[in-house]
């Protein structure tokens, strides 16, 4: 191209033969990249996990009112399972309806429970089921992860967006939280 001529080259454009049914294929292509991604995300998360765990003292006991290392860690291990076996429930079509408010009311006795663990056995737990969650999101087909479950009336959420939201996303949280406790 000389210098001073105008650029000629042609966007192609395909949108006027795309049909319903390429359109549901690119869409399918597209949640089935999101997918993997969300599977990347968790094997990344858990990772992270597995490093601070190991900076996690045995008395990590703090006379403040915020959570300690270890409660924060037996936090992450009740959502970790919760909704990865959510996400699996919803996208395989054997749970429509969820109960949220029941279990978020009823988390904080199986997360004092399992802060009775040593970190090791927490970190053991969480990883095995993120490696399953892992594994069946890798698994999934996009029309598994579209699937939707009722959270509470009037309020629904796919099997991705659980994925996304209350897993990896909560998880990140709860990540970054243990990363400044650990830090004080």
């Amino acid at each position: 191209m000389k210098e001073g001529q105008p650029y000629t080259q042609q966007v192609r454009i395909e949108s006027p033969a795309f049909t319903e049914r390429e359109m549901r294929g690119f869409l399918g292509e597209v949640i089935d990249h999101e997918r993997q991604r969300l599977a990347d995300r968790l094997e990344a998360d858990s990772a992270r996990l597995a490093e601070l765990v190991r900076e996690i003292p045995s008395n990590s006991q703090a006379p403040s009112t915020d959570w300690t290392a270890h409660e924060i860690l037996a936090h992450i291990a009740v959502l970790s399972k919760f909704y990865g076996v959510i996400t699996s429930r919803v996208g395989s079509g054997k749970l429509t309806q969820v109960e949220l408010l029941e279990a978020v009311q009823s988390r904080d006795l199986a997360g004092e429970q399992l802060s009775s663990l040593p970190p090791d056995q927490l970190l053991a737990m969480v990883q095995r089921d993120h490696q399953r969650t892992i594994a069946y999101l890798r698994g999934a087909d996009a029309e598994a992860m579209q699937r939707r479950a009722v959270l509470y009336e009037g309020f629904s959420m796919s099997a991705a967006e659980i994925a996304q939201l209350p897993l990896c996303a909560h998880l990140e949280i709860h990540l970054d939280q243990l990363e400044r406790t650990l830090r004080h």
